[in-house]
């Protein structure tokens, strides 16, 4: 029990949280960060609204979040809404109706809030923050590079943050190979379970004439290029080869424009990826656990074909150390100063105190509000500490 009244309303639901000063600010400057990268890249930004009717949220790729979902009755229509868990759904929605006669591919970045019913896994946030890039209009191992190669951009905040390491997947492959085969429904799970705990010894009871090529594929997860040349010695049926094909494609893309960029590979990783249609991709940072961005290749609304990835700047926060390094140096404008004297120095990039009483001592006040300068003689002048 709290038994102070004011901090009792203070009390937030498990999950949420106030951000405050600086992390508020870090936070806001490693997301344009990242905006500004994905808008050099062409890029355009859409912002999707927090709340929509849940048949549309919920329609074609939003099926997948139905279960993480905050539900409300519109008042006004007595409809049922829901609460976003997850951008990317909305971005299909939007080019599959208001943006469905832009030229194509179709290149579209985001970033915005998330309300989820229950926490992830590595963390509790319910409220979480999201950024990112689809790709839509086009199938290729290309399209499907560029969005790699352009999140590892947006990643490379100011050398603030340690390299990042992407997994490459392709989650139908797996299955594709296994069903050449007549293996029954239950020796099905039993191997597509295996596959999942990567369990060898179970692989190789239950994979009857493919334990060995599943075996290979168990093993092989790690580092791009080792995994790579393990894959390519496999005989697999055509269908099969054709998803391995693109796989590497990508990688040799991604190589060719980021070679210092560290991938892996897991081969028979499929949980997760319900409704992907091609590669699909994790992203992963040092320090941080679990993901710290996913996405991959999907149909949208309309069937187009498309692929994107979306980050989670809020995960990042922990690990920017200097709680100054996106501050702007501060200036305290003594009381009488008008802000059109002072306006050429909030156009050089700094913060402005105005001081608000001719009677304060503007040095001391400079002092305790942690300003570099005061402004003096209309010059600015060192803060001593």
């Amino acid at each position: 029990m709290i038994d102070d009244p004011e901090m009792s309303n203070a009390l937030l639901p498990i999950g949420f949280r106030d951000l405050l000063p600086p992390y508020a600010q870090n936070e806001d400057e490693i997301v344009q960060w990242m905006i500004d990268a994905f808008s050099d890249y062409g890029y355009e930004r859409v912002s999707p609204p927090l709340l929509e009717f849940e048949q549309s949220l919920l329609l074609h790729a939003g099926s997948g979040i139905a279960e993480q979902t905050f539900r409300v009755m519109d008042p006004e229509t007595h409809y049922m809404m829901g609460l976003r868990p997850d951008i990317t759904p909305q971005i299909a929605r939007i080019a599959a109706t208001r943006l469905v006669n832009s030229p194509r591919p179709l290149r579209l970045s985001y970033a915005g809030p998330c309300v989820l019913v229950s926490g992830a896994k590595h963390s509790a946030a319910r409220q979480i923050l999201q950024a990112g890039i689809e790709l839509i209009g086009i199938d290729s191992p290309q399209a499907d590079a560029e969005i790699i190669i352009v999140t590892a951009e947006a990643m490379g905040v100011e050398d603030l943050l340690p390299p990042i390491s992407i997994d490459l997947m392709m989650p139908q492959l797996a299955n594709s190979i296994i069903q050449t085969e007549n293996f029954d429904e239950q020796q099905t799970k039993l191997l597509m379970r295996a596959l999942d705990r990567k369990d060898v010894a179970a692989v190789q009871q239950y994979g009857g004439s493919l334990a060995g090529i599943l075996t290979t594929m168990l093993q092989a997860a790690g580092p791009a290029d080792r995994a790579i040349e393990m894959l390519k010695g496999l005989d697999l049926p055509a269908d099969s080869q054709q998803l391995l094909d693109r796989l590497f494609t990508v990688v040799q893309a991604v190589k060719t424009h980021n070679p210092h960029l560290q991938l892996t590979i897991d081969p028979v990783e499929f949980r997760g990826w319900d409704y992907h249609t091609g590669l699909c991709f994790s992203v992963y940072m040092s320090g941080i656990s679990g993901e710290v961005g996913r996405g991959g290749r999907y149909l949208s609304n309309n069937g187009e074909p498309a692929c994107g990835l979306t980050l989670r700047p809020d995960l990042l926060l922990p690990l920017i150390n200097d709680d100054d390094c996106f501050q702007r140096e501060r200036v305290f404008i003594p009381f009488g100063y008008t802000i059109e004297e002072v306006r050429g120095l909030r156009q050089d990039g700094y913060i402005l105190l105005m001081g608000l009483t001719e009677e304060e001592d503007a040095l001391t006040e400079a002092r305790r509000l942690n300003c570099n300068y005061i402004l003096q003689d209309k010059e600015l002048k060192a803060v001593a500490d």
